[in-house]
């Protein structure tokens, strides 16, 4: 006789005798529930004062009888098999309800979280125990999804309540019918594009308007990543929750919504603590993404140079170290002590981080022998004593572009997040036969994780010497300000905040004339008053910038620097 699923304590045993009975029973596999299963249900159900329930596979066969309490059942653990993406697990489940109430939020989440075909109810009758009416609901398909009355896509499609006698719907056909248009909805999508499909999330204690935002810009960048962006979800909370981020009742509608969607992971705008991870991922099969992460995986992409690479899977590598976690297996973890060692050895937990140190240990001496070589490098340009200038500025706001145009170079430029990685330096010859350095630089973005800024420390360096850095700025990007900030905070992490910087504000042919001109009015009244708009596009909008480059730096004995540096002082 299979055991019973959960709380049995206290039930009589002839009461657990009938229950497990269950189990001989069969329903018609068309049928959803037959009438005199229904009444066995409901009279148990009403003798004990608990709601029984029933897991049926498609051939009418009872796989689970649980036993819950008088508010709920709790479903068995369905972690260890897998349903595929365009299939239901299988089961349906019928099960009673007490007090006449509708399918409950916990019974809807089941039904979407566990795939079930189906999830049915049935009212006891308080007073004779005999079976009410069945209230029934199954998932929908993503295109099939109509919009409810509060304007959101429903997830579930609910039939009629009817008696257990006048249920006329062929079970096996409609679940034929759903399964083929969720089948046929993920190829067309997996057709459409062979990109990982994601659920961006922002969970924030802040300013609706700053999460909205932040999510935007996580958007931007999932599809540099090459990402397709499925749905966004923002939810704002008195704190973060410390175990999930987001509460139970949102993250299930997360869930369900990316069940419904065919996502493959799900992206939060944030940088997630390892415990945060286990315990998300513990409900679910998707990939669990943080922001920290995404970057990662954009530089990955990215990156051409050696020095490149190796910076990369530096920050790779501390990012994964403090992560790697025994699994669920831990009691049985695999040793590596050889023959001949005394005690157990090494278990492949430790094995796996002193493997990761290595590494890091070895990356860090080869990007400090690089770091030596580029430093020979500078002092060798500083020796000829021609200035160098430098672009920085935010992810995308045009650097490449500035270069090229400035020094008809073909340097890469794309309209997308960190296509940039690799410096780039060229001559530029100014108006008045001055020569100078230029560089282009990496870009930065907003909470830029530590460890990818402490692996391109060597890069940034090339920032070190400049006698004057031209801080390019998205005009047209409307968080321009908070971008702003983002590039001054990040320079003065890197100790370069005392280098004197010119604010120029690029695409301008993007945005109207009366919105540059309170730009520029808003820059001034905050006392930058070196400040210029231009578009890097138009080498004609490029002429006052070389004239205030070339007026601004003067030969002294001891090199070039700026005019007014000693006056003014840095920005």
């Amino acid at each position: 006789m299979r055991s019973l699923h959960g709380n049995t304590h206290g039930l009589k045993p002839n009461q657990l005798r009938r229950i497990e009975r269950l189990y001989q029973r069969r329903i018609p596999p068309h049928q959803i529930v037959t009438a005199e299963f229904a009444r066995q249900l409901s009279e148990l159900s009403h003798e004990t004062r608990r709601q029984i329930g029933a897991l049926i596979d498609r051939k009418g066969y009872v796989e689970y009888v649980i036993v819950g309490d008088a508010r709920r059942i709790e479903m068995p653990d369905f972690k260890r098999v897998r349903v595929a993406g365009d299939r239901f697990r299988g089961l349906r489940c019928v099960h009673t309800h007490l007090r006449g109430e509708e399918l409950t939020r916990d019974d809807l989440t089941d039904l979407a979280l566990l795939r079930l075909d189906l999830m049915a109810a049935i009212d006891v009758d308080e007073a004779t125990g005999l079976p009410g009416v069945v209230r029934s609901a199954h998932l929908l398909p993503s295109s099939a999804a109509e919009l409810g009355t509060n304007g959101q896509a429903k997830h579930f499609e609910f039939l009629d309540p009817v008696a257990p006698s006048r249920l006329d719907v062929d079970f096996l056909a409609l679940m034929d019918a759903l399964e083929s248009e969720m089948a046929r909805n993920r190829r067309v999508a997996r057709h459409a594009s062979g990109a990982e499909r994601a659920i961006l999330v922002n969970v924030s204690t802040g300013p609706r308007a700053d999460a909205e935002d932040s999510i935007a810009e996580l958007c931007e960048l999932s599809k540099s990543a090459g990402v397709v962006v499925l749905d966004e979800m923002v939810q704002r909370r008195p704190g973060i929750d410390p175990r999930t981020v987001l509460g139970k009742g949102k993250l299930d509608e997360l869930l369900i919504r990316a069940m419904q969607l065919g996502a493959d992971a799900i992206i939060f705008d944030r940088e997630l603590q390892p415990a945060q991870v286990r315990a998300i991922s513990e409900v679910t099969d998707l990939k669990v993404i943080d922001r920290s992460q995404l970057i990662l995986d954009i530089f990955a992409q990215r990156a051409q140079s050696h020095e490149g690479k190796i910076q990369v899977e530096l920050a790779q590598l501390k990012y994964i170290l403090p992560r790697l976690v025994v699994g669920q297996n831990s009691a049985f973890s695999r040793l590596a002590g050889g023959i001949g060692g005394r005690g157990p050895g090494e278990t492949k937990l430790e094995t796996d981080r002193r493997r990761v140190r290595d590494r890091i240990h070895r990356l860090e001496t080869e990007l400090a022998s690089q770091r030596t070589r580029r430093e020979q490098r500078r002092k060798e340009r500083l020796r000829h004593g021609v200035p160098i200038v430098s672009i920085v500025g935010y992810t995308n706001a045009g650097k490449s572009t500035l270069l090229n145009t400035l020094t008809a170079s073909q340097v890469l430029a794309e309209e997308r997040m960190f296509a940039t990685l690799d410096p780039t330096t060229r001559r530029l010859r100014l108006p008045r036969e001055q020569e100078v350095i230029i560089n282009d630089t990496v870009g930065f973005i907003r909470d830029l994780p530590p460890d990818l800024l402490a692996a391109f420390r060597s890069t940034l360096e090339e920032i070190a010497g400049s006698c004057l850095l031209i801080h390019l700025v998205d005009a047209a990007n409307p968080r321009y300000q908070q971008q702003i900030a983002s590039v001054d905070r990040i320079l003065t992490e890197l100790g370069f905040d005392q280098i004197p910087r010119l604010l120029v504000f690029n695409k301008s042919d993007l945005v109207d004339a009366a919105t540059i001109d309170a730009i520029m009015r808003t820059c001034r009244a905050e006392g930058g008053s070196d400040c210029l708009a231009m578009s890097a596009l138009n080498p004609r909008t490029l002429e006052p910038l070389l004239r205030r480059i070339g007026t601004t730096l003067r030969p002294t004995r001891d090199g070039y620097q700026y005019s007014w540096m000693q006056a003014k002082g840095a920005r």
